[in-house]
């Protein structure tokens, strides 16, 4: 286990390598491996474990009956997956949790995050603060759904972005691949209108 490395979690922000290493000790947990396109949390499932993501990248996928999917979110390396679902009402995960890359999974049971929080007041405020920002976060993404037009879409995530970041320049969440996942639409027709809005001087 490399500790050093969950020093940077969201979970375990702040908490020294010794620290952790002895919570940890304390409670089982399991260590787990993702090749890309494997599910690691599938809809509907008892939500009953959370993850801390230590290599690669997973988005939440949500699957409709008219076989069409919305890409909820994407998580990188130190976030925490599956929160929310497990200290929810329902106790189901809402999406499917797809590895998009070879990723590595820390899974700690639900009972037993509980058991480290109570040790520990530090990561009770980590896992609040995620939660939070998980429900700030959903907000914006209905708000940004609700556009109909990729040009709408473009505009509202920048402008979200702006305010956030206090800042007129803005770096779009990776790659222009990354970005139209995030806004659930194909690389191709972003593409497409961030060109049209270059050349009519918008962007």
């Amino acid at each position: 286990m490399e500790y050093a490395a969950l020093e940077k979690s969201a979970l375990f922000s702040g908490i020294p390598a010794k620290e952790l290493r002895q919570a940890l000790e304390a409670v089982p947990y399991h260590i787990r491996r993702y090749d890309k396109g494997e599910i690691l949390f599938h809809l509907m499932e008892d939500a009953d474990r959370i993850g801390i993501l230590l290599e690669g990248s997973v988005q939440a996928q949500k699957p409709f009956p008219n076989g069409s999917q919305v890409n909820v979110s994407v998580r990188r390396p130190g976030e925490i997956i599956g929160a929310a679902a497990a200290f929810s009402g329902g106790q189901k995960y809402p999406c499917d949790i797809v590895a998009l890359a070879p990723s590595t999974i820390l899974l700690l049971r639900k009972e037993d995050v509980l058991l480290l929080l109570q040790k520990d007041v530090r990561m009770m405020h980590h896992l609040m603060s995620e939660l939070a920002t998980a429900a700030y976060m959903l907000q914006q993404r209905v708000e940004l759904l609700s556009y109909s037009g990729i040009a709408q879409k473009a505009a509202c995530f920048l402008l979200m972005q702006a305010r956030q970041s206090g800042k007129s320049v803005i770096r779009i969440p990776g790659s222009v691949s990354n970005w139209a996942m995030v806004m659930n639409v194909s690389r191709s027709s972003l593409h497409r209108e961030l060109r049209k809005l270059e050349a009519a001087g918008i962007l």
